[in-house]
């Protein structure tokens, strides 16, 4: 819920009120139910809020703790305050609101930075200690909620989006190389700090950062599952690893159930997002609201999987909402999806979350959502060839990257690459480094801590809160993740993989919906670039601004022109929307 943002200066000048509500303007549709700026010494703070939990000004941010001299502006929401509230009363604090804000406020004062250990939720905040002087901002362990950040003279600017922090001026919009590498190999994956502006910077995931007054600061990593095998495991059954996550799971899907307003669920028809509706059935839940979205066919492919969705609505009575999408709504609605992104983003189901975002909203303000699923319990085609794997790297490469180093070369244009391979580089650190027992462990952490990070669920942020939507993902419940990485890899791929994950699924669901080829979110108009998308992608990248920019050979881009569909990535991507998204977004956003 909400967007946060501001101004925090150094040298003990003003920071700039304009600046920070030039950032809010931005970010209102993140939060279309209230605004507040609090600024003092040295730092201004600016909050969009969507009301979900406490709906009274209590709650109002950025909020201001006299007593303990903490303020602090906050974007997510604290499953577990209830609990969390309870043990600091005990401890001898009162509270003046009901809400989950008020609770990070208390249990930094109580715990310090480590407080950030006991929270079951999302969330992005920044706060300010008043006696000390210092700045505090925390992500949580996902990075389900964003926070970016632009170093100014002396000082230093934050938001939940990066178009915020453009809004404001003063940001350096020049492409970073290495990370425009990352968008063209990496599947569109610009991993943190960097982004694809040099000077635009993200806080990475599971991240405590402290600021002293003076600009230094330092980080702390607090959360960093090992993927690997407890002794004690060994001896447990394919049967108890399934009880396991389905307690797990119940757990997770009731955690994110609290809330002062309705919560229904993204209903693609498939395993995943079933299961949260056959739990959240289980819990009682009643009235349930579920929503799907479905699109035209192009070359033949299907572009929708109502019949599921329809199957598991009728199954636990959802008041289900189908929306259809023609080929020219798809093609209007594609400039406000660009604007919503706040980095480039080439998944073709962004313009889909953000057309099905703009329909629940008229309904409801929360949901649950199945991201994170493949990533967690081993979904994807790639990880069974990895299975046997003796060169993690070069075998994760072949089936994950987009274009390897030597073919980038002859795409991009000849100042936008050197002789470093800097995504075979990425890949190799995280692939190799400590904590995971086998390759295909090593390739879920990799994809579970970096590529879901900054690809499907920083698509589901940005496309639901474009609407003031707020997304809960139960399958990113951290103790749900942590149970998940201590399963072996072989219980993960059985049943073309989520095998373990299937046997949850036939204890709640269906089988229809567990027993079928698996799915994806289909917008088959995007990935097969023809009639009026090939032309909204070959005018962008043939502009004046796309020439002078020069980041594309132009021998390369005639080839794309020529036969879009026979150019396609190994996961399945058009490399000419994979180039024509990027410089749409460049121009969407005055860059």
């Amino acid at each position: 819920m909400c967007g946060i943002c501001g101004e925090i200066k150094f040298d003990g000048s003003a920071p700039s009120l304009e600046a920070v509500s030039s950032m809010m303007a931005v970010l209102q549709p993140r939060g279309p139910d209230g605004a507040g700026i609090v600024s003092h010494a040295g730092a201004a703070f600016g909050h969009r809020r969507l009301k979900i939990i406490d709906l009274s000004q209590k709650a109002q941010q950025p909020m201001v703790d006299a007593a303990l001299g903490i303020t602090i502006t906050f974007n997510g929401c604290i499953y577990n305050y209830p609990e969390l509230r309870r043990e600091l009363e005990a401890m001898g604090y009162s509270f003046f609101s009901e809400g989950d804000t008020e609770v990070i406020v208390k249990a930094w004062h109580a715990w310090g930075e480590h407080c950030v250990e006991r929270f079951h939720g999302m969330f992005a905040f920044v706060l300010q200690e008043r006696d000390s002087g210092r700045i505090a901002m925390a992500r949580d362990r996902f990075g389900i909620k964003p926070l970016y950040l632009a170093d100014q003279a002396s000082g230093l600017r934050f938001a939940s989006s990066l178009p915020a922090l453009l809004a404001a001026g003063g940001v350096d919009t020049s492409i970073d190389p290495v990370a425009l590498h990352h968008y063209m190999s990496f599947h569109a994956v610009v991993p943190p700090p960097r982004t694809i502006l040099k000077g635009v910077a993200k806080l990475p995931p599971a991240t405590v950062r402290i600021i002293e007054p003076d600009g230094k600061a330092r980080d702390r990593r607090y959360w960093d599952v090992p993927f690997s095998r407890d002794p004690r495991d060994h001896v447990v059954s394919a049967e108890e690893w399934r009880d396991r996550v389905l307690d797990a799971l119940r757990v997770s899907v009731r955690r994110r159930m609290v809330s002062d307003v309705p919560v229904g669920v993204l209903l693609s028809g498939g395993v995943d997002s079933s299961l949260i509706v056959g739990l959240l059935a289980e819990a009682g839940q009643t009235g349930l609201m579920s929503f799907s979205v479905g699109f035209e066919e192009a070359n033949g492919e299907k572009g929708d999987e109502f019949v599921y969705s329809d199957l598991i609505a009728r199954e636990f009575g959802t008041d289900h909402h189908k929306i259809f999408v023609p080929s020219e709504r798809l093609m209007d609605a594609l400039p406000a999806t660009f604007a919503a992104m706040s980095e480039p983003m080439v998944s073709y189901d962004n313009v889909g979350f953000f057309l099905l975002s703009q329909e629940v909203s008229k309904h409801i303000k929360v949901v649950q959502s199945g991201q994170g699923a493949d990533e967690v319990f081993g979904g994807y085609h790639w990880y069974p060839p990895l299975a046997d794997s003796n060169d993690i790297v070069d075998d994760y490469a072949r089936v994950f990257v987009d274009r390897p180093h030597e073919k980038l070369k002859r795409q991009l244009g000849g100042d936008w690459i050197d002789g470093v391979d800097h995504s075979r580089a990425l890949i190799k650190r995280e692939l190799l480094r400590d904590g995971a027992d086998t390759p295909v462990d090593r390739a879920l952490r990799l994809d579970a801590n970096v590529m879901l990070v900054d690809d499907p669920v920083k698509r589901v942020d940005n496309m639901t809160m474009a609407w003031g939507l707020e997304a809960r993902v139960p399958f990113l419940d951290h103790e749900l993740v942590e149970l998940a990485a201590r399963i072996p890899p072989e219980e993960k791929l059985k049943q073309n993989g989520k095998g373990v994950l299937k046997d949850v699924a036939r204890m709640v669901v269906p089988p229809e919906v567990i027993d079928r080829k698996k799915g994806y979110f289909p917008v088959p108009q995007l990935k097969y670039v023809d009639g009026p998308y090939l032309d909204l992608v070959r005018d962008a990248l043939t502009s004046e601004r796309a020439r002078t920019r020069g980041l594309f050979r132009q021998d390369y881009l005639e080839t794309l022109f020529a036969a879009p569909s026979e150019h396609i990535t190994p996961l399945q991507g058009s490399e000419l929307w994979q180039a024509g998204l990027l410089e749409l977004w460049l121009q969407t956003h005055g860059v």
